[in-house]
């Protein structure tokens, strides 16, 4: 009884690995290079007022501390979506869910900086693993420079850092309630968007008129499933289950982002790059193992405390 309650609390988070995974392929299908910005903010007005309901009570309790900080931390949040954005656009589904699993080295390496910690000699041979995996990846059938994609969603996975190390280590926001605070981070993320998007291409609703019935279900999918159903998903995951267990479940992000970007994105890769691939999962995996506590503990924090930014 007790393993089949166990497996009954992964499935969940499983799916959240899933849909995070389909993302990537899900921004492909409503978003161009001219539409990211537009897109996002259909995304998250879509989040927003249902998000709002749940987190009434919270937000009214916040003091000003708190505001500043969510708001400090939504701006965080804001380029990381739009690196991620545009960076999936411009490359592979494949490549981005690959790539954006980075975080899980540069976290590490970027906390043991701040506090002077040394890394094992083992997650620093697991980090140079994983940047030959990214160059084989981005190389396809033979190595050259990264597509202008590729570092976009690495300049993603880098921000991403500095949001997990600043939920970590603002302390203005550490008994936040975490509803309200996820909030604030994203209404704050979509007040940037609406205030760019008039210069960045076509208006939100102009763009939302020019949606078909699959381009809808794409965006529900990524409002309801990828931001809504996967906050919710952690907040009781980590409640019933080990923090951990919930990082390594998560983990499997970027193989199902390339599941899903070679079965219906039609995308191919190379003997070298499926290497890279392997390599980059071996490489985060091991990493993940292998990062001293502090480092993982901040991870862990901002797992905790907030809704993604893992998808775009």
């Amino acid at each position: 009884m007790r393993g089949s309650s166990s497996f009954l609390r992964d499935v969940p988070v499983l799916l959240v690995a899933v849909v995070w995974g389909s993302s990537f392929l899900a921004v492909q299908r409503v978003a161009g290079p001219g539409t990211v910005v537009a897109m996002l903010v259909l995304r998250f007005g879509l989040v927003l007022p249902l998000l709002g309901v749940v987190a009434r009570r919270g937000l009214r309790g916040m003091g000003r501390s708190e505001w500043l900080g969510g708001v400090l931390l939504g701006l965080v949040l804001g380029g990381v979506f739009l690196l991620e954005t545009y960076g999936a656009v411009h490359t592979s589904a494949t490549n981005a869910g690959l790539i954006i699993s980075l975080t899980m080295v540069f976290t590490p390496l970027a906390e043991s900086a701040l506090a002077r910690t040394p890394l094992p000699r083992a997650f620093l041979a697991a980090a140079g693993l994983a940047v030959l995996g990214v160059a084989l990846l981005t190389g396809g059938d033979g190595l050259k420079a990264p597509s202008p994609g590729d570092l976009l969603v690495l300049g993603a996975a880098v921000v991403r850092t500095v949001n997990v190390l600043a939920m970590s280590r603002l302390r203005s926001i550490r008994d936040t309630d975490s509803l309200a605070l996820t909030w604030v981070q994203l209404a704050t993320a979509t007040a940037v968007f609406a205030v760019v998007a008039p210069f960045s291409g076509p208006l939100p609703w102009t763009v939302a008129a020019s949606y078909g019935p699959a381009q809808w279900a794409w965006l529900l999918h990524l409002a309801l499933l990828c931001t809504l159903f996967a906050f919710f998903v952690q907040m009781w995951a980590v409640r019933t289950t080990s923090p951990s267990r919930v990082s390594l479940l998560l983990g499997t992000e970027p193989l199902w982002a390339a599941v899903f970007g070679i079965t219906l994105a039609g995308n191919h890769l190379g003997p070298l790059a499926l290497l890279g691939g392997a390599v980059v999962l071996a490489a985060t995996e091991w990493g993940r193992r292998t990062a001293v506590a502090p480092a993982r503990d901040a991870a862990r924090t901002a797992e905790d405390e907030a809704v993604e930014p893992a998808p775009v």
